[in-house]
Order: C-alpha cells, then sequence, then structure tokens
C-alpha cells in the first residue's frame, strides 16, 4: 500500500483492523508520524534527511553542546509552540471517548494528543513545554524559560531568516558561537528540557504505566513509529508475548512488521480518522 490509498486499500485495510481491534479496550502507542500532519518532522519516515540527535552524554559533559541545543531550541520552541493537533490525534481522542482506547503512550513530546482531547496520555519521553534542573530537580514551564533567553539574546536568530524545523522542538542554526544560556534561577544548576535524550533511560515508572496499559488491553495500535528502538518496541514485544493482536499504521517498514497481525503502510490521519469513523457507525 502507499501513503495515499485508494479506495478498495483503504476499505480492505479498515475492515481488516476494525475486526482486529474488536470492541477493544485497545492501547494505542505513538510515534513521530502522528505528528508531521502538524509540521513536525519525524526521525525515520522515508522522505526524513539523516538526523543526529543530541545524546545525553554530550548534553550533560559539554558546555559547547548545551550552548548549541539551548540556541536551536530557543528558536525551534516557537514553531513548536504553535503546532495544534490533526486528524490523526483527534481521532484517538474520539476513540478514547467512545471507550475503544483505553490509553495512549506516545514516544513524542510535542504534548498534540492531550491538546485533542486524550486524557489518559503516558508522555514517555517527557515533554517539550517543561524544563527541569539537574542539580536541585526544580521543574518550571518552558514558556518561562523562553523569557529569560529573550532577555540574554534579544533578536537572536541563528543567522537564518528561513528556519528549517527539526524534531523535539529543535531547529537547524547557522550559528550558536553567541548564544547565552540560562541557568537554573534558584540554585545556578543546569537546565535541561523534561525529555528523556538518547543514551537516557525511560522513568521506570512510565514503562510500568505503558506495561500495565498493554496487560489491561485486548489488542495494541501502534500509529506513525518505525519502532526502531527498544523504547517503544517493548510494549510491542509486550504484547505479542501475551497473545493480543498488533497493529500497525505506519509510513515504510517497521522493525515489528514480522510480530504484527496487520501491518497498514500509510499516513496516519486518513487511516485513523477512518477507523474512528467506522466506530461510529
Amino acid at each position: 500500500m502507499t501513503d495515499t490509498l485508494d479506495a478498495e486499500e483503504l476499505t480492505t485495510a479498515l475492515a481488516r483492523m476494525r475486526a482486529l481491534l474488536g470492541r477493544g479496550p485497545v492501547v494505542a502507542l505513538t510515534g513521530a508520524g502522528i505528528s508531521t500532519d502538524s509540521g513536525i518532522p519525524d526521525y525515520r519516515g522515508p522522505d526524513s534527511p539523516p538526523r543526529k540527535p543530541m545524546t545525553y552524554q554530550q548534553f550533560v559533559g559539554d558546555a559547547a553542546f548545551r550552548r548549541h541545543y539551548w540556541a536551536r531550541n530557543h528558536v525551534g520552541w516557537r514553531h513548536m509552540h504553535t503546532t495544534r493537533p490533526n486528524d490523526g490525534h483527534r481521532a484517538l481522542a474520539e476513540l478514547e471517548e467512545a471507550g475503544v482506547v483505553s490509553g495512549v503512550i506516545t514516544q513524542n513530546v510535542d504534548t498534540l494528543h492531550e491538546a485533542a482531547g486524550s486524557r489518559s496520555v503516558i508522555d514517555l519521553h517527557g515533554r517539550y513545554d517543561r524544563v527541569m534542573c539537574l542539580a536541585c530537580a526544580r521543574v518550571e514551564p518552558r514558556a518561562r524559560l523562553a523569557e529569560r533567553l529573550t532577555a540574554l539574546n534579544p533578536g537572536f536568530t541563528g543567522g537564518v531568516e528561513d528556519v528549517e524545523i527539526a524534531p523535539d522542538a529543535d531547529a537547524v542554526l547557522a550559528s550558536t558561537r553567541d548564544f547565552t544560556v540560562a541557568d537554573c534561577a534558584d540554585c545556578g544548576g543546569i537546565l535541561k528540557p523534561d525529555i528523556v535524550y538518547f543514551g537516557e533511560n525511560v522513568p521506570a515508572e512510565r514503562v510500568l504505566e505503558g506495561y500495565r496499559l498493554v496487560d489491561e488491553a485486548e489488542a495494541l495500535l501502534v500509529a506513525g513509529s518505525s519502532l526502531t528502538v527498544l523504547s517503544g518496541r517493548r510494549f510491542v514485544k509486550r504484547a505479542v508475548d501475551q497473545g493480543k493482536p498488533v497493529a500497525i499504521v505506519n509510513r515504510g517498514p517497521t522493525r515489528s512488521d514480522g510480530a504484527a497481525a496487520l501491518t497498514v503502510d500509510a499516513g496516519c490521519s486518513a487511516m485513523l480518522s477512518a477507523l474512528a469513523a467506522a466506530y461510529r457507525r
């Protein structure tokens, strides 16, 4: 199938998925592919350029890396802050309201599931709209830090006007050399986004809560994830080990295609909207 299913392909895929998921409860596992229609690029989609995200070790161990990150984030955050949920997010919220979806485990940090109306959401990798101090554990809204960074860096654009936005509230900039970083207002410690970086462990309580959702569900629906990293793939393994069916909607192959009962090579917005409509009937 392609990203734009014709009417016959959509009808066939929809019928199979509806039969597979039954009446629920279904737990949804989402990745960057569900947010591309909101203008947020993904990491590993068919049309995505190669990306090399910053690691936790780089961020903690090198002040130059931290300056580079915060400069890019200061510009990219403004874009992320204006994004809105798309039809895929709204469809999952509708399915939760209907009692079909019991909860969403998301690998995204964009908070768009909550904005769409989903109530039971596990932000597996954290949230872009919060910042924490690595020394005193103080948490503050990202919007408040934005005010401080703007005051320290008036008019900063990174040397470009037409900014390319990258995932995780990041932006591709020509230069970050002159950017001034803000430290914790309470203790002067290092500030870090409340986001799980590459090389950092997902908090155990979030993983256990995700396992609980899988344990209590009848099926798992994956939407917009290539399942490349164990962080999300572990929930597929959990479901398969329990004999529960897994359905995957994603543009391109995933690392769990062989374990899935159904794979649909398509974008999330159209497929999830059609699924929500099918449950309405």
